[in-house]
């Protein structure tokens, strides 16, 4: 599994072959995390943003000839979640074994499995759309079958714009009404004819009822918010982007490194494309003609004296590795049926196993245990301490099947080509978010944004950090999903060299360390050089070694990973020749997402990532990102999945509000009258506001309807009635001021609040009139008796 990781708007130290002397390092250079050391190589954001050229290597394709012993095929993977617990949600990425069927509709069955859709059930989204009037049975079997059917067709050809007559055209006419549903479920949710291709780009959504549409502004410009802000476009919403970056992309970030001759493309955040099938970012790559090169999962180990691993060392510690997985799994499979409530980390718990099994008590089998912990550490962008042993893996029973692949020329062509056309404020950094019944005020390097929705796709970090003040705050629900779920760090060494000394057979290579604490320290290498353009070589720092690598000066951390390569290669008769440029990436410290990608950590669990999914402000503010997606986490394609769901969800709520409106403009007159038959004997009165309390509630954090009268001698009806939805602990504190100018104050600026007409309130507005109005019956009955 892939993790993207982000860059700061300068996040990078940049160190050029003459800077790995001693004496050329800059005291004022360890106290600045960005410093650029001489000789001064820019590391501006409009550098690092120039587009990369396209020319594409020779070798996007090559087959990879096996290098000496010792060799292993290597899959930084995930697989334990699903083997102990039975759920049967979690056997949707399983072969379906529907007998009968012919080979074209199993094929179209695996391809919409390949998606994330289960064998033989409904999504929640489905259900939640009715695309069918009951749940089981015939009706559901037929749409299953039509819906998998349209998803191949244009998965078959990613290029055209499916139309509903073409989808038509081989499904019997008695089916048309599951047509129309899939199709437009498919259609409205980013399932098919999504992307960049020129037919799909031309083509606008147009089957929407006609219904006038809402303004939206998002906040991000990385995967989620781009493809968000392309879908909502497409159907006719009017759409700003804020970025308080000068670039887009978020966590996808490609710096261009050059020097010597030689140029390449250096992924410096979001890299890996991870399984291929059903992967949206491969249908990008299919439309825009750009080649996949798949990782070769030769990986060779060395050990710290620059000596290959034995093969046979290197197998059995291998086995021994998943079977200390395999061990937690049962624990845990135990510990959740009969204690659901408790959790340990997973680091406790295998190392518990290993000391009960005597595992890797050797120098060598221990050091090549540490580099597996390194890689499932690099895995979660975490250290084993902090990770859920109950849920580390929660998301393996979702993950996309395929081949692990880079794009030639970096995954920053995706993002130029998603930003294009689209309108983004660049610098804006955010600083709060406001949201009622009257829509969102986003505020944003002093300028205030208005529209009816907002959608928040800032990383987790963010979230955590408190960047953002929300006004009202977020749920307690959501805060402690935000404070439950991890967020992990991982960085990277880019090097470009003179040229490719390691060879073009592998992709990558690990290092072995003895220092256990240090285990994740430059202990896996990616070649690039097969897709960047030149020979570009990435170290990768994981776990504790990620954290305490921000702390060391970029002169000092290239010195290591030569030290390593040499002690390597030397031995061989190969010289290592300085790089021509390094880039030491410091996501930790970049202020707009403070680390790289979450994880489930202890006491947290697969549940956290639909909270912080769940919309608030009764359908004012979205949240999208890769921390909100629950089956795909920590992944390019997560985030992107997670934009195109949320402009499904602002578009579901934008219908249900103008059918509501619809509704209060038919029935308005007879509702007005009852609310001011409600409002003669309110809860309380002060000034010009009184105010009408829940009755089915004496917390203080219930709602409130508030009435505020306007007088005016120009006014026709002599007064002027505007109507607030706060809390009751909020209209006690309006009522403890004097003045109903500084209730005004206090209920815009503070409590931000903006009094709309008895048309403009809310679904909850309109419940919470329902209930006073129930309970004022009933009193009335009482008093009567």
């Amino acid at each position: 599994m892939d993790r993207p990781q982000d860059t700061s708007e300068n996040p990078n130290d940049v160190v050029s072959a003459d800077d790995s002397s001693p004496e050329n390092t800059n005291p004022e250079d360890q106290e600045n995390p960005n410093a650029t050391l001489d000789p001064p190589i820019s590391d501006s954001q409009d550098e690092s943003s120039d587009p990369v050229p396209d020319e594409q290597p020779q070798n996007t394709n090559s087959n990879p000839t096996e290098p000496g012993p010792p060799v292993r095929r290597r899959r930084r993977r995930k697989r334990f979640f699903t083997e102990l617990i039975a759920n049967p949600s979690f056997s949707k990425n399983r072969r379906p074994r529907i007998s009968g069927l012919a080979k074209e509709m199993d094929t179209e069955a695996l391809i919409a499995i390949s998606v994330g859709f289960p064998v033989d059930s409904l999504t929640e989204e489905e259900i939640e759309a009715h695309v069918v009037s009951r749940i089981g049975g015939q009706e559901q079997a037929n749409y299953i079958v039509v819906r998998n059917h349209i998803l191949a067709r244009w998965r078959s050809n990613v290029s055209v714009w499916l139309t509903r007559e073409h989808a038509l055209e081989s499904i019997r006419a008695e089916h048309k009404n599951l047509v129309d549903a899939a199709y437009n479920f498919l259609l409205e949710h980013g399932y098919i004819n999504f992307g960049l291709a020129p037919a799909v780009k031309e083509a606008k959504l147009t089957s929407f009822d006609g219904m006038e549409r809402a303004n939206v502004v998002i906040v991000g410009a990385g995967l989620a918010g781009l493809v968000a802000a392309r879908q909502l476009v497409s159907m006719g919403f009017k759409v700003v982007v804020l970025e308080g970056r000068t670039r887009p992309g978020g966590r996808v970030k490609t710096r261009k490194v050059k020097g010597d001759g030689v140029v390449a493309a250096a992924d410096l955040g979001g890299s890996v494309l991870t399984g291929i099938n059903g992967n949206p970012l491969g249908v990008l790559a299919r439309q825009m003609g750009l080649p996949l090169h798949k990782v070769r999962d030769i990986c060779p180990l060395y050990l710290p004296d620059g000596k290959a691993v034995d093969a046979d060392v290197d197998s059995r510690v291998e086995v021994s590795f998943n079977k200390l997985l395999d061990r937690v799994c049962k624990l845990r499979h135990s510990m959740i049926e009969e204690v659901k409530s408790v959790d340990v980390s997973l680091g406790t718990a295998l190392e518990a196993f290993r000391n009960v099994y005597k595992v890797a008590e050797d120098s060598q089998e221990r050091m090549l245990l540490n580099w597996h912990l390194a890689n499932l550490e690099y895995a979660n962008a975490s250290l084993m301490a902090n990770l859920s042993m109950a849920y580390w893996d929660q998301d393996d029973p979702y993950e996309m099947g395929g081949d692990h692949c880079f794009i030639p020329g970096g995954n920053e062509r995706f993002v130029r080509a998603l930003a294009e056309d689209l309108p983004i404020f660049y610098g804006r950094t955010v600083q709060s978010i406001s949201y009622g019944i009257d829509g969102v005020r986003v505020y944003a390097g002093g300028q205030e944004f208005r529209g009816d929705m907002a959608l928040c796709t800032v990383p987790l970090g963010v979230l955590k950090k408190g960047s953002i003040e929300f006004v009202p705050e977020l749920p307690q629900r959501k805060r402690d999903a935000i404070q439950r779920l991890g967020y992990g760090l991982l960085n990277k060494v880019a090097m470009l060299f003179p040229y490719n000394f390691w060879g073009g057979e592998i992709d990558t290579f690990g290092h072995l360390t003895e220092d256990s604490s240090m285990r994740g320290e430059f202990f896996l290498f990616y070649s690039y050089s097969a897709v960047s353009g030149g020979p570009l070589l990435v170290a990768l720092v994981a776990g504790d070694a990620a954290i305490k690598f921000e702390t060391i000066s970029p002169v000092e951390s290239v010195k290591r990973v030569l030290n390593i390569l040499r002690g390597i290669f030397h031995p061989k008769g190969i010289v290592v020749p300085d790089p021509v440029q390094a880039v030491c990436t410091r996501w930790g410290k970049d202020c707009f997402t403070y680390g790289s990608y979450s994880y489930v950590a202890i006491g947290s669990s697969g549940d956290d990532y639909d909270i912080l999914a769940e919309s608030v402000g009764d359908g004012r503010v979205f949240f999208a990102g890769e921390a909100t997606n629950k089956q795909y986490p920590a992944t390019m394609h997560g985030a992107f999945l997670s934009g195109m769901r949320e402009a499904a969800n602002v578009l579901r709520v934008a219908r249900r509000r103008s059918l509501t409106l619809t509704d209060k403009v038919n029935n308005d007159t007879d509702v007005s009258d009852s609310l001011i038959k409600l409002f003669e004997k309110p809860d309380l009165s002060f000034g010009s506001f009184s105010a009408l309390f829940d009755p089915n509630s004496n917390d203080l954090g219930s709602h409130a309807l508030i009435r505020v009268k306007f007088h005016g001698e120009k006014l026709d009806s002599s007064s002027l009635c505007l109507y607030g939805l706060i809390t009751k602990k909020q209209t006690i504190q309006l009522s403890e001021l004097i003045g109903d100018g500084d209730r005004m104050n206090l209920l815009h600026r503070n409590f931000g609040v903006k009094l709309v007409g008895r048309k403009g309130l809310s679904n909850i507005g309109e419940s919470l009139i329902s209930r006073i109005k129930a309970a004022k019956f009933n009193l009335n009955i009482g008093d009567e008796g």
